[in-house]
């Protein structure tokens, strides 16, 4: 292969509205399943026998596969290519395959426990298809079209959502039974994790099918290719163990503080995923000591502590975004069915009916932002800058979950959802496209599924914690949960604005099959 110099390097090719629908359209159908997941498997548990306080606990599988998954995924997808499948393709696949099975199989559970192992496969199959696709549109775009294209992704992620979030409401419409036998499932999200298995096959296969990827050889002549891992070895290398053992300590510290304060079981995990990175921090500075530089761990350790300095201030952003929305997953579902619809139990019609509400909710959450992504957002970045955009929609989603408190119509809380579909949009676009440009394009594989810890780690404090805090200080009045959502959105609106403002995309030219492109 011929020497790249700087010289040499080239901007990748503009690509056009068919081309920015090809790539992402396989994430229409990976929203579906996370939309399927995220509005019944609250319902599904309980209608297993799960207590209230004990849903947390149950959904701490989604969040810890994400974890462990994306990471792993995008240091291997980075170093695969497997000729006319490609680099971040096989990945797409198999991750749909496994995703498919889990859906059919998901609704078919006798009992709670293989619901509960079901939750965890499929989450796992989820990110191994979902983490590429966000490494997919930096890989085959150019910088000044990333905004473009994260906001096409982002429009499918809402359209997805909208499909998986409405469709057991929508079989209820015609005639399909939402009536639960004591421990069973209603047909409607039966039939609905079906046609989300075989809607999530297609669309990834679509994608699949549609694209081709650049070549390694290719990619080594395009601008931003290059990405010195050298440094971030060294500085590994170099660190000593106090970082790693204060990890350490801190993991230990939470374990015993379950005994100490009566926490609920769950921060165990909490406290062993601390304890666990400084170990693993150890062992890959030993590994970074010996000159092992290509060993997974050792990058995947590396590249965490020599994250950019945008990165780490998006993170914090991410941490707010994601609590108040892995709160509002959890809880929107009893809080609606108590409070709007006066359901006595999770076996009552009241609360199947409520349940089903809550999917209209989701959806028409899911739609607004699947608008916003593509008219109001890029909009406003124009004007103000992407920065205080996502501030902006962030203070919209605070100001959704806050009007749970005011509102006693279930019809009026349609309302709420403009605000929190608004923030949505902003959280799966703004902060992409603000990283995108600033991250080694070799690498956007590893350092995309790290910025997903950001996304998992609130989840699992969430998911540990809030029951505690749910059983000691409200056991039965699961509404207050909307307040933490909305403080900590609030939060995350304040920690938006001390990240900078990334220099603007040059101006589009026109797109090579005459469409118009997005501006920024």
């Amino acid at each position: 292969m011929a020497t790249v110099t700087p010289q040499t390097l080239v901007a990748k090719p503009r690509l056009g509205w068919r081309s920015m629908w090809n790539i992402s359209f396989g994430f229409f159908g990976i929203q579906i399943g996370f939309a399927l997941q995220n509005a019944n498997m609250s319902r599904i548990f309980q209608s297993l026998g799960t207590a209230i306080d004990d849903l947390p606990a149950l959904w701490i599988a989604a969040p810890l596969t994400g974890l462990l998954v994306q990471p792993v995924v995008g240091h291997l997808s980075d170093r695969t290519w497997l000729g006319r499948l490609g680099r971040r393709r096989p990945y797409f696949l198999a991750g749909a395959v496994l995703a498919a099975l889990s859906l059919f199989l998901m609704p078919l559970a006798p009992v709670l426990l293989f619901a509960a192992v079901m939750l965890w496969v499929l989450d796992a199959s989820l990110n191994i298809s979902m983490e590429p696709f966000r490494a997919f549109v930096g890989d085959m775009l150019g910088k000044d079209q990333h905004s473009a294209g994260y906001a096409v992704q982002t429009a499918f992620i809402g359209a997805g959502a909208v499909v998986g979030s409405i469709f057991p409401w929508a079989l209820e419409q015609w005639g399909v039974s939402n009536e639960a036998a004591p421990g069973g499932i209603p047909d409607t999200v039966r039939y609905a994790f079906w046609f989300g298995g075989a809607a999530l096959f297609a669309a990834v296969l679509w994608t699949v099918v549609t694209t081709d990827e650049y070549s390694p050889e290719q990619m080594a002549t395009f601008d931003g290719a290059k990405a010195d891992t050298g440094e971030t070895m060294r500085a590994l290398a170099a660190r000593g163990p106090g970082p790693s053992l204060l990890w350490i300590g801190a993991g230990l510290a939470v374990v015993l503080a379950v005994g100490a304060f009566g926490l609920e079981k769950e921060v165990y995990l909490l406290g062993a995923l601390l304890a666990a990175y400084g170990a693993a921090s150890l062992a890959a500075a030993a590994l970074a000591r010996r000159g092992q530089t290509s060993n997974m761990l050792a990058n995947i350790v590396g590249d965490f502590a020599g994250m950019p300095e945008v990165m780490k201030r998006l993170a914090l952003v991410q941490f707010f975004s994601w609590s108040a929305l892995f709160i509002m997953w959890i809880n929107t579902t009893p809080v609606v069915a108590q409070y709007f619809f006066a359901a006595p139990g999770p076996d009552s019609p009241r609360y199947q009916e409520g349940a089903n509400w809550v999917d209209v909710l989701f959806a028409t959450y899911n739609g607004v932002a699947a608008v916003a992504a593509l008219a109001l957002l890029p909009f406003l970045a124009r004007r103000i800058g992407r920065v205080r955009t996502h501030a902006l929609a962030l203070a919209c989603g605070a100001a959704g979950y806050a009007s749970f408190f005011l509102i006693r119509d279930a019809r009026l809380l349609l309302l709420s959802e403009v605000g929190i579909g608004i923030a949505w949009a902003s959280i799966l676009a703004m902060p992409y496209a603000i990283l995108a440009s600033a991250l080694p394009q070799r690498k956007l594989g590893v350092f995309m599924g790290l910025f997903n810890v950001f996304v998992v780690v609130p989840q699992l404090l969430v998911a540990t914690v809030m029951g505690s805090i749910t059983k000691r200080f409200f056991p039965t009045d699961p509404i207050y949960t909307m307040a933490f959502a909305a403080a900590v959105a609030a939060l995350a609106a304040l920690a938006t604005l001390r990240v900078a403002e990334p220099a603007r995309d040059g101006a589009p030219a026109p797109a090579p099959d005459g469409r118009p492109e997005f501006a920024e």
